[in-house]
């Protein structure tokens, strides 16, 4: 069996905000745009590996989702626990750089982790924790 991951979800309250932290500082393309209803879907991803997708959704959009989960989750979002997100890079140091001269939100600094990894957590527009690892 090959499976490979296509897409994965993140939540977004603002999708200008959302657009231009995943397009203008991590460096990702946008790849798909869509407006429905008044809510908006994103879809962005890394240049150099076109299969693999970010969706940036509108969670209100979920089928099923009552307004007290709506309430729950704009909550989570708003505290940063509600959606996690794990990226790699072959040069922390400088991506850190950029990511924090654009502002953005910083957790925690370019740490060692026990686990093998030197990596750095950073919030996007919406609250997902975004943690960027350089692997040894």
């Amino acid at each position: 069996m090959n499976i490979s991951i296509h897409a994965s979800f993140l939540p977004h309250n603002d999708a200008d905000a959302s657009l231009a932290f995943y397009r203008d500082i991590l460096g990702f393309e946008v790849r798909n745009d869509v407006g429905y209803n008044g809510m908006r879907w994103i879809t962005v991803g890394p240049p150099d590996q076109p299969g693999t997708s970010i969706v940036l959704f509108p969670p209100a959009a979920s089928p099923g989702v009552t307004e007290e989960e709506k309430r729950t989750i704009d909550e989570m979002m708003a505290k940063g626990t509600y959606a996690i997100m794990l990226l790699a890079t072959k040069d922390l140091d400088a991506a850190f750089e950029r990511i924090q001269a654009s502002g953005a939100e910083i957790v925690e600094e370019p740490t060692n982790q026990p686990y093998g990894v030197r990596d750095c957590a950073i919030r996007d527009p919406a609250g997902n924790l975004i943690r960027v690892q350089q692997r040894s």
